[in-house]
């Protein structure tokens, strides 16, 4: 069992800059796959970004590229979603999940995460 703890969602203005946490706890030992997702209202669950556990190979969707940056910090168990240049199209729910694979073509794909956090809400206004 793995548990995944959000924060550091909020309103900011757009071009503005948030970093969100999560914190994970249980067996982590046997996750490779850290993921961020977001969830705009009116839409599906879309896959922001990924850490591979192995390598430290990182992985992000076109829209963010430049923009978001992953990183995990081991000794607090923790992994980040640093957020600049936001734009009010980045607004939604952003959730963090893990798995126990990693499949570096399809990192996206919800259904490849075993595990998954509250969320916590991102707000960019124009």
């Amino acid at each position: 069992q793995v548990r995944l703890a959000e924060s550091g969602g909020g309103l900011v203005q757009a071009g503005g800059s948030l970093r969100l946490s999560c914190v994970m706890s249980g067996f982590t030992s046997n996750v490779y796959a850290i993921g961020w997702f977001r969830q705009a209202p009116g839409k599906e669950r879309e896959g922001v970004s990924c850490f591979s556990v192995s390598d430290g190979n990182t992985y992000y969707t076109d829209s963010v590229k430049g923009r978001f940056t992953i990183s995990r910090d081991n000794a607090k168990n923790t992994v980040y979603l640093e957020m600049s240049s936001l734009k009010p199209e980045d607004t939604g729910v952003y959730y963090c999940a893990a798995g126990y694979n990693f499949f570096a073509t399809a990192w996206y794909r919800r259904h490849l995460y075993d595990y998954w956090g509250q969320g916590t809400q991102v707000t960019v206004s124009s």
